[in-house]
């Protein structure tokens, strides 16, 4: 097993962006393996649409790092471990400055990026985005065609009915060649096909305490990405997965570390991260909690 943890990036970690480096150090320090951050934009005082299937959104998404400094810091503070997006909200961001900045993060990690995108839910985003919530399926593929464009040999040009990129000489490409791996986060069926036609791994997510085993939940979603993977014609077991775990307020580590093993056991899911943010908003004690999910998993 592999196992990460989501960098100090919401809440009241927002406030003190100096200890970023200091976790991603120590973290990378004890044996995690990847170090990952989220995008939100704002918290909406009204959501028409809440967070997780309930109707609110939590207090900690009212202060936000952003995801693309967060990750630089990181890249500038660690020489080994994973840096993630779990996830970027795609549509947001015209593909050109998306390939620019994921570029800019990977070359200085020396490609250690991996990025994972996907479409957001809150409508209240998308209207201080600017960016038309109904059309964010269609932008997220057409970010994925225009991405591979822009990390090709050669110039770039890109022509949809969404985005478009000049015919332009991008020289500046990502460590990872031809691109860094892509990674999707996805439940719906339509999702879940976009992860079997085109991802180079899924991204699923999962809130303890739950309802039922890890395990179970999984292995059903992971199963119909494998199959229509097949239909595709592409090699189903070359279709990664890294689950993020969100663990409640005082929810127990043997908890955490028993939802990442029945993970891997039952569903073979053998990457990991798990963001501590509702369990503490401390440093030292995010790091402490750290250090004991890696023991109990025999993450190290």
């Amino acid at each position: 097993m592999r196992l990460g943890f989501a960098l100090p990036q919401f809440g009241a970690a927002a406030d003190r962006p100096e200890e970023a480096a200091r976790f991603a150090r120590e973290a990378e320090r004890m044996g995690a393996a990847g170090l990952w951050v989220g995008d939100r934009l704002l918290a909406p005082v009204n959501p028409s649409v809440g967070y997780g299937g309930t109707d609110t959104v939590p207090p900690q998404f009212r202060s936000a790092l952003d995801p693309f400094a967060l990750l630089t810091v990181a890249a500038g503070a660690t020489e080994r471990v994973l840096l993630g997006t779990s996830v970027l909200n795609a549509p947001w961001y015209p593909p050109a400055l998306l390939a620019r900045s994921l570029t800019a993060i990977d070359r200085i990690s020396g490609g250690r990026l991996l990025p994972g995108l996907g479409t957001g839910w809150s409508p209240e985003e998308y209207r201080a985005a600017g960016v038309p919530m109904g059309e964010r399926g269609r932008r997220l593929d057409e970010c994925l065609d225009a991405l591979e464009e822009l990390w090709s040999d050669g110039p770039a040009e890109y022509r949809g009915a969404l985005w478009e990129v000049p015919e332009s000489h991008v020289g500046l490409k990502p460590v990872q060649r031809p691109r860094p791996p892509i990674y999707l986060g996805a439940f719906a069926p339509a999702a879940l096909r976009r992860v079997a036609r085109r991802a180079d791994g899924w991204l699923p997510a999962m809130v303890l305490p739950g309802r039922s085993d890890p395990g179970a939940v999984l292995a059903g979603p992971l199963a119909a990405i494998r199959e229509e993977a097949a239909r595709q014609g592409r090699d189903p077991a070359a279709v990664d997965v890294v689950l993020r775990i969100n663990p409640g307020p005082s929810v127990p580590v043997r908890e955490i570390a028993d939802a990442v093993l029945s993970a891997e056991r039952e569903a073979g899911v053998e990457h990991a991260f798990v963001d501590l943010m509702y369990l503490t908003e401390e440093t030292d004690r995010a790091l402490e909690l750290a250090d004991l999910l890696l023991e109990k998993t025999g993450a190290r």
